[in-house]
């Protein structure tokens, strides 16, 4: 009979599972080395970074790929060579709404094509630097 395998069934489970863990690891690694980065990378002495890595506790994340990221960010870990940066774009949405987004990226131009094609795909447009934020 189809459908019945107890290990088919867990195994699908723990891979949408797996996937969304995954996905908030590599958030939030990301923003405590661009926090890390943005400033002195001890927790004491950075607020960004401690609440990076109190976010980072809350979702379960081990303290050694929490070491590692803060490590990345002040440049003292030998692995990848990706340099992210945060980056704030402003637009207007469908029926003039106004919209700030802050974006986490290790590439500029391909950030800024993405979102202008969101935006035209939904009826708004991506606007110059100081168009909405002067509302906020």
């Amino acid at each position: 009979m189809a459908g019945h395998s107890k290990w088919a069934n867990i195994k699908r489970q723990k891979a949408v599972v797996d996937a969304k863990k995954g996905k908030t690891f590599t958030q939030l690694s990301r923003a405590i080395i661009v926090a890390a980065r943005s400033g002195v990378p001890d927790p004491a002495l950075n607020f960004q970074l401690r609440t990076a890595i109190d976010k980072a506790k809350a979702a379960s994340i081990p303290n050694d790929n929490i070491e590692r990221a803060i490590a990345k960010g002040a440049g003292t870990f030998g692995g990848d060579n990706a340099t992210f940066e945060a980056i704030r774009y402003e637009g207007y949405g469908p029926g003039g709404v106004a919209i700030l987004i802050e974006a986490l990226t290790d590439n500029r131009n391909r950030t800024a094509a993405d979102l202008r094609v969101a935006f035209s795909k939904n009826g708004g447009n991506l606007g110059e630097v100081g168009c909405v934020s002067w509302m906020f």
